[in-house]
């Protein structure tokens, strides 16, 4: 039985790959941080559950559409596999910011999801890692323990300052993997 504790719940662009202010529209921009993955594969290894939580209003703005997300998505979860971890789900929110959907981070409907999705009865304990205030708002929503990477738009988040105040800091995922793995087993 999956613990909330040993489940790390992760944003996609500026964790697990490079970010776009253009967004990330097709698979040639879908570049991923190799650290990344292979900390995923870690995760997995030391028996962690691993899910990815995405807004991805680019669908709704008409840059790119759901197929091309998958392609994406196959690609990350082929990746991860093959270094020998696993991905258990990944939620996205196709929606703009203006649609008034309950899934869009800062909102904890994709957590919501993924709790059900899991068959969990709480999130609390889990961890959220995000390179935006959004996603560690959306974690804290849901009693996660959050955690902001620096990586995307991570080290503008953290200058910023505002809203860190229970948020763990790392350079990247694979820090956080490092610390996690070490402190926590």
């Amino acid at each position: 039985m999956l613990s909330a504790g040993k489940l790390v719940i992760l944003d996609r662009d500026g964790v697990i790959n490079l970010d776009s202010d253009a967004y990330i529209k097709s698979l040639d921009e879908w570049v991923p941080y190799p650290s990344s993955i292979a900390a995923i594969a870690r995760l997995s290894h030391a028996g962690f559950t691993v899910v990815v939580a995405t807004n991805q209003s680019g669908i709704a703005r008409g840059y790119y559409d759901e197929a091309t997300l998958q392609s994406m998505h196959d690609r990350l979860l082929a990746l991860v596999e093959k270094e020998g971890g696993s991905i258990a789900h990944i939620a996205y929110c196709p929606h703009g910011p203006n649609d008034k959907c309950q899934c869009r981070k800062p909102l904890p409907g994709m957590l919501h999801q993924i709790q059900q999705q899991l068959g969990l009865a709480s999130l609390a304990g889990s961890w959220m890692v995000g390179d935006s205030l959004r996603d560690l708002q959306a974690g804290e929503a849901v009693g996660c323990r959050t955690v902001l990477v620096r990586t995307g738009k991570g080290a503008k988040t953290e200058a910023k300052g505002i809203g860190l105040e229970k948020a763990h800091a790392f350079d990247d995922l694979a820090h956080f993997v490092d610390w996690l793995i070490t402190t926590k087993q």
